[in-house]
C-alpha cells in the first residue's frame, strides 16, 4: 500500500504549480517547484502540508484579499488528477489549509473560499479554527450550506463540525454540548447523497460516545418521518450504542422492545482455558410468545484486568427473528490467542449472553 505522504510528492507539486501558473501573471514556476521539492522527501504527511503552505505564502500575493481571489481562480482550471489514484485529492490540501493559516482574521472571506475549494480537498480540517473563533458566524453560514446543490459543501457542514474528527482539532465546546450541531445534522440526515449521510452517521456516532441520550432522542425525532435514507443513518449512527448494549437503541432499529425469551441448555466448552486456546459456548433460545420477536444475540466477556477486577467487552453475535414457539441454538467461540490490542491476565473470567443489550444468563471460567 502506498504511503499517504506520497500524495504530496512531485506529481502533486507539478499540478499545483501548473494551476498557479495559469492564474498568476509572471509566476515563477520553476522556483516554486524547487522550493516545494526542497527537502520534501524527508517530511511526513502533515509536515509536507505545512512546508508547501509556507512556499505558497512566498509566491502568492502578500495581501490576503488578493491571495484568496487567486485561490478562487484555481478551481475552474484545477486538474483533479488520475481517477485511479486514491491520493489524488491531496494536491489540493495545502491550498485549503492555507486559508486556516493566513485567513483567520478574515472569517467571512475565508469561509467563502473554503466553501468553494472544499471540492478540491475537504476543508473539514481548515474550517475548525474558524468554528472555535467565530461560532455564530460559522453556524449562520452552515445553515445556508445545508441546502447547497454541491454535496461536498453539504458534507463539509457535518464533517467540519464533528467534535472529535480524526486528525482534526478537537471542538471542545461541542464535545461538552453537541446540541448546537443537531439542527444542522437534522437538515442533512435525509440527504440524497450517501457521501453526506455517512458523515452525518459518523458525526452522531461520535456524539454517542459522550452523550448517548442526545443521540437516542435525535434518532427518535428523525424516525417520526422515516425514509430509507434516515433508517440507514440511524443504523450506522447508533453502532456504538448497539455495541455498548444500550437498551433504548434496539427498538429504534426495529428490534422487539423488552423481548421475552426463554433460555435453556447454556453451556461452555470448558471451565478452564489455557492462554492461546479457544472457548466456545452454546445456548438455546425460545420464543414462547404468540407474536414473532426480532432480537440481537450478543455476548460479553468479563476479562480479568491488572487491578484484579473484571471488565466487560461486548462482541457481536447475530440478528435473529423468532416465530411463535420457535427455538434456535446459537454457537460461538472466542480465541485467547495473544494479540497486540489486548493483554490477557490469568484468573476468573465470565461469559454473558445478551439479548437486545440486556444480560440473560452467564457462566464463569478461568484462564490459565
Amino acid at each position: 500500500m502506498e504511503l499517504m505522504k506520497n500524495g504530496l510528492g512531485k506529481p502533486a507539486i507539478i499540478r499545483l504549480s501548473n494551476a498557479l501558473n495559469a492564474v498568476i501573471n509572471n509566476f515563477q514556476q520553476e522556483c516554486f517547484e524547487q522550493d516545494c521539492l526542497n527537502n520534501l522527501e524527508s517530511l511526513e504527511l502533515k509536515e509536507r502540508v505545512t512546508h508547501i503552505i509556507t512556499v505558497l505564502h512566498k509566491h502568492l500575493p502578500s495581501d490576503f484579499n488578493k491571495a484568496s481571489h487567486t485561490l478562487l481562480a484555481i478551481k475552474p482550471i484545477w486538474n483533479y488528477g488520475d481517477p485511479d489514484d486514491a491520493l489524488r485529492s491531496f494536491a489540493g490540501w495545502p491550498l485549503v489549509d492555507y486559508i486556516a493559516t493566513f485567513g483567520l482574521e478574515h472569517p467571512k472571506q475565508s469561509l467563502e473560499v473554503m466553501k468553494e475549494l472544499t471540492s478540491l480537498f475537504s476543508a473539514e480540517f481548515a474550517i475548525r479554527p474558524f468554528i472555535l473563533n467565530y461560532p455564530e458566524t460559522c453556524h449562520a453560514e452552515f445553515v445556508q450550506w445545508t441546502t447547497d446543490e454541491n454535496e461536498d459543501i453539504r458534507r463539509l457542514v457535518s464533517e467540519g463540525t464533528r467534535p472529535k474528527l480524526p486528525w482534526g482539532i478537537q471542538l471542545k465546546p461541542f464535545v461538552v454540548d453537541p446540541t448546537p450541531n443537531i439542527p444542522l445534522l437534522s437538515q442533512l440526515c435525509n440527504d440524497t447523497s450517501l457521501y453526506v449521510r455517512r458523515s452525518v452517521a459518523n458525526h452522531l456516532n461520535d456524539i454517542a460516545k459522550d452523550h448517548p441520550n442526545i443521540v437516542i432522542q435525535t434518532c427518535k425525532a428523525w424516525l417520526k418521518k422515516p425514509s430509507e435514507e434516515i433508517k440507514w443513518v440511524v443504523k450506522h449512527a447508533t453502532r456504538t450504542l448497539v455495541k455498548a448494549g444500550n437498551k433504548e437503541v434496539f427498538p429504534l432499529l426495529g428490534f422487539t422492545e423488552n423481548p421475552k425469551i426463554i433460555v435453556s441448555d447454556f453451556s461452555l466448552s470448558a471451565e478452564q482455558v489455557l492462554l492461546g486456546d479457544n472457548i466456545s459456548y452454546e445456548v438455546t433460545l425460545s420464543n414462547k410468545n404468540k407474536k414473532p420477536q426480532y432480537i440481537v444475540i450478543d455476548f460479553a466477556i468479563y476479562f480479568m484486568k491488572a487491578n484484579g477486577k473484571l471488565q466487560a467487552k461486548v462482541f457481536k453475535g447475530k440478528n435473529q427473528k423468532l416465530a411463535p414457539n420457535e427455538s434456535v441454538t446459537f454457537r460461538k467461540s472466542f480465541s485467547f490467542k495473544p494479540i497486540t490490542t489486548r493483554k490477557y491476565y490469568t484468573g476468573e473470567h465470565k461469559l454473558e449472553i445478551l439479548i437486545n443489550g440486556s444480560p440473560i444468563t452467564s457462566k464463569s471460567f478461568s484462564l490459565q
